[in-house]
C-alpha cells in the first residue's frame, strides 16, 4: 500500500484548515506503516482526530451560512461511522479489512479535501470571517485559539 504524504495540491490557504488537514494526513501514514500491534491504536487515533476535524468544519459551515453545509456534513458523517465500524473490526482483529479502509481512506480524503473543503475554503475567504466572531475556538493539537483566517487586507 502506497503511504498517504502531504503535497501542496492539499493545501486550500486557511491556515488551521490546512494544520488539521495535514495531521490527519500525517496520523493515516501511521495507520498506513504500523504493524499489527500498533494498527488499532493508530486508527483509534485517527478516528478520534477525524472527528475533531469534521466537527470543527460542520460547525464553521453553520456558522457562515455555508450553502454546501448539508452535503458535506453527510459525508462526514458517512465516513466517521465507517471509521467507527473501522474500530471495531479492529478489535475483533480483523485487521486487513482496517487496513484496506485506510487505503480507501486516502483516495477519499484527497478528493474530499480538494472539491468539498476547497469550496469551504473559498467561503471562508470569501466571507472574511474568522473564528472569534462566529465560529468554536481550536485548542488541543493545533494550540492556542486562533482565527481561521489571517486578518483580511
Amino acid at each position: 500500500m502506497m503511504t498517504l504524504s502531504w503535497s501542496d495540491s492539499l493545501t486550500l490557504g486557511v491556515p488551521v484548515l490546512d494544520r488539521m488537514h495535514r495531521e490527519f494526513v500525517q496520523r493515516l501514514a501511521r495507520v498506513q506503516d504500523a504493524d499489527n500491534e500498533h494498527l488499532e491504536p493508530a486508527w483509534r487515533a485517527l478516528v478520534e482526530h477525524a472527528a475533531e476535524v469534521f466537527g470543527a468544519e460542520d460547525e464553521w459551515m453553520q456558522a457562515t451560512g455555508h450553502a454546501g453545509a448539508a452535503s458535506h456534513r453527510s459525508k462526514h458523517h458517512v465516513v466517521l461511522e465507517v471509521m467507527r465500524e473501522g474500530l471495531l473490526q479492529a478489535g475483533e482483529g480483523r485487521l486487513l479489512q482496517v487496513r484496506e479502509m485506510a487505503r480507501q481512506l486516502g483516495s477519499w480524503f484527497v478528493h474530499h479535501v480538494q472539491t468539498l473543503d476547497a469550496a469551504l475554503a473559498l467561503h471562508l475567504r470569501n466571507t472574511g470571517v474568522d473564528q472569534a466572531d462566529s465560529a468554536r475556538q481550536v485548542t488541543s493539537s493545533h494550540g492556542p485559539p486562533e482565527r481561521i483566517l489571517q486578518p483580511v487586507p
